[in-house]
């Protein structure tokens, strides 16, 4: 559901890899697809359909898997309306939702229809966050003190062209603030600040960039911040601990597929390239899960909501409008932190 960047260049390649790597999760028949925003012609190796009614008459919804990757603001209409035709087993694009009230709308479908819902999260399957988790929890640095994560690439034209998602909130932040709450644990919302986005006389209102402050209840303090302006792509995670620093690099895009690792403890510096096709992971776990006995994804489903539940926090912090004449000045200041 949903066939624009996410549906076509992302989950649809990685479905095929992931159909590769383990065939026996997955049938043979062609990939389904439709958009509830446009009318997609006939695709190379595709059925596309005009619908949810008619991609349920063209398989069989109690045994697929339907890929949400709508923009976020229509998620709960995407998913109760897939339930309404018997579909059980759901990959949902992060964010799950866009604010609490969404994310109500979810949870109470979720019971209703006795949904699976998998989030998808490949930073959480991925070998760089497995290594930088065995150096928190292993304790040879140290206790843990802070986390660093920035998420910046420059996504001018998408936020320019349409808003698919509300706020830069939306856009890499979800994937950040659930590295932290894995790394860390539980947190709570200490500080948050929004950005518009701004090209000469445009202005789009809070997609230039957000930051967000946590405090774990493990006494880690998190700094977790995008910009959507910068020149370059990175995706960088930074943890001080007492004896020494870890900072990991996850693969900016689906070009490649590894990641890296720099440990320094008493003054030496080891580097790690790991290979890291997390998304390929992920989406493998997630159908293996879904052939399992109950809702193997429960507890991923809670994190997630967790998440969200963060991130609202965090937009209601910064919710006040930029004043026009100081907008400009606010961005700049914003982006030179």
């Amino acid at each position: 559901m949903g066939f624009g960047r996410g549906g076509a260049d992302l989950h649809l390649p990685v479905l095929a890899r992931a159909r590769a790597a383990a065939r026996q999760l997955f049938g043979d028949q062609p990939v389904v697809v439709c958009d509830p925003s446009r009318v997609l012609g006939a695709r190379p190796g595709l059925v596309t359909a005009a619908g949810v009614a008619e991609a349920a008459a063209l398989l069989d919804p109690e045994d697929a898997v339907a890929h949400v990757c709508t923009p976020p603001t229509v998620r709960a209409e995407v998913i109760g309306e897939l339930a309404e035709h018997g579909f059980r087993n759901l990959v949902v694009e992060k964010p799950l939702a866009t604010d609490t009230d969404d994310l109500a709308r979810v949870i109470r479908l979720r019971r209703k229809h006795g949904l699976r819902i998998a989030v998808v999260e490949p930073w959480l399957t991925s070998s760089l966050t497995a290594r930088l988790t065995e150096l928190v929890r292993g304790g040879a640095l140290g206790e843990a003190r802070s986390i660093a994560i920035v998420q910046n690439k420059p996504r001018f034209r998408r936020s320019l062209a349409r808003s698919s998602h509300p706020t830069a909130f939306d856009v890499e932040l979800p994937h950040g603030v659930g590295l932290a709450l894995r790394l860390a644990g539980n947190a709570r919302v200490t500080h948050a600040a929004g950005f518009d986005l701004v090209v000469g006389d445009v202005v789009v209102p809070r997609m230039g960039g957000a930051r967000i402050g946590l405090r774990h209840n493990s006494g880690v303090r998190a700094e977790i911040s995008s910009d959507l302006m910068s020149p370059v792509r990175e995706r960088r995670v930074t943890i001080t601990f007492d004896h020494g620093s870890a900072v990991g690099h996850y693969a900016v895009s689906a070009d490649d597929d590894h990641s890296q690792l720099t440990v320094t403890r008493n003054g030496r510096r080891e580097h790690h390239v790991l290979r890291d096709d997390s998304l390929t992971e992920w989406v493998v776990r997630a159908y293996q899960q879904f052939r399992g006995t109950g809702d193997q994804h429960a507890r991923s489903f809670a994190f997630a909501t967790d998440v969200v539940q963060l991130l609202s926090v965090a937009k209601n912090i910064c919710a006040e409008p930029v004043v026009p004449e100081v907008r400009g000045r606010a961005a700049v200041a914003a982006r030179a932190h």
